[in-house]
């Protein structure tokens, strides 16, 4: 971060804007928060500029079958946490980095090309050598809620509505089955050219890809229209007013997995919810405003959720990436091309997955 920013209720409602439709236009932001679109732009560049805000487009490798997301849980040797946590981040495959105080010290999640991989990463690919004394593995099963569809609950509900309406749809419930999606190479130009700047101008993607405006404008539109490219507005949860982030790991019962997901994928707090394999089996990222709101949640909204058998909390203490790119807290930098990430760790078995010979 270059300067400090001090972040009112206009940056918030910019931010909120952004997180419900990263692609809004300047001018339909503008009129949503209420100020002008030149305003707008001024402050959505100071806060990109401080490393605050940052829009990305993000290719769904689940649908595309181009990798398979699995969290991790280490536990490190005491005083290493953020030695490993750090050493962690710079691996590829590493989507997701946070080190945290509870049952676990490390939180990360990898995307690795098959559930093959998963053992690769885990025993030889961890860095931190003696540093990690154990560690366990969830891949995950079922997506109910992802943080592109977050509400931070900052707009009112006709500018939620306006928003999300013109944003492209929720897609873990609509493509929960089928085949995997095949991306061809002026599809992988696309996502990897978002991936950089998901406001990308469809004139300026045109000439990063080598295609015509119309073109690169309707393969973006096909991409989101199947489920394969989303957009990520990348802001701390502190930017919304949020002062506690966690992640959540709980044990419900086989027959009741899906009754327990959907209730609190509902729960405005919760970022990010998966159905997973191991010792837990959701496992999910909440945001609430105040500490004093985690007892409550915990007893009430958790507790309350049918076939509850464990709940476990890992608090996150620092956030050191985020879809692939480094937070503010670790001095930001550009977007990771999962593409590029998933062919460094198995060139021949990712090309293979995406059909190319």
């Amino acid at each position: 971060m270059q300067e400090v920013v001090q972040i009112d209720e206009l940056d918030r409602a910019i931010v909120a804007a952004l997180q419900l439709n990263g692609r809004a236009p300047w001018s339909v932001v503008a009129r949503i928060v209420g100020a002008s679109e030149s305003t707008v732009v001024r402050r959505a560049t100071l806060l990109g500029d401080s490393g605050l805000l940052r829009v990305i487009g993000v290719v769904d490798v689940l649908r595309c079958g181009l990798g398979v997301p699995v969290l991790s849980r280490l536990r490190c040797r005491p005083g290493t946490s953020y030695d490993v946590a750090g050493r962690v981040a710079a691996l590829p495959q590493a989507r997701f980095v946070a080190v945290v105080s509870g049952s676990a010290d490390v939180v990360a999640e990898f995307v690795v090309p098959t559930h093959a991989d998963i053992g690769r990463v885990m025993v030889s690919g961890v860095p931190g050598g003696d540093r990690v004394g154990e560690s366990e593995t969830h891949a995950v099963m079922r997506t109910f809620v992802s943080n592109h569809d977050w509400n931070p609950g900052v707009l009112d509900e006709p500018a939620t509505t306006e928003l999300r309406d013109s944003a492209e749809p929720p897609f873990e419930d609509r493509f929960r089955q089928g085949p995997p999606e095949r991306l061809d190479e002026l599809e992988l130009a696309i996502v990897h050219a978002l991936g950089e700047d998901g406001r990308m101008s469809y004139k300026a993607l045109a000439g990063a890809v080598g295609a015509s405006e119309s073109t690169a404008k309707r393969r973006v539109e096909s991409l989101v229209r199947r489920g394969c490219l989303r957009f990520r507005t990348l802001a701390e949860p502190e930017v919304l007013g949020f002062a506690v982030e966690f992640m959540l790991w709980l044990e419900v019962e086989p027959g009741l997995l899906e009754r327990a997901g959907q209730q609190l994928a509902a729960h405005p707090a919760t970022r990010y919810l998966s159905a997973t394999t191991g010792r837990f089996n959701l496992a999910g990222q909440v945001a609430l405003h105040h500490y004093g709101d985690l007892y409550p949640y915990l007893t009430g909204d958790v507790g309350s959720l049918p076939g509850l058998r464990t709940a476990d909390v890992t608090l996150q203490l620092t956030t050191l990436k985020r879809a692939w790119v480094p937070t503010p807290a670790v001095g930001g930098g550009s977007a990771s091309d999962v593409v590029g990430s998933l062919m460094a760790t198995d060139p021949r078995g990712a090309r293979q997955q995406m059909g190319e010979k």
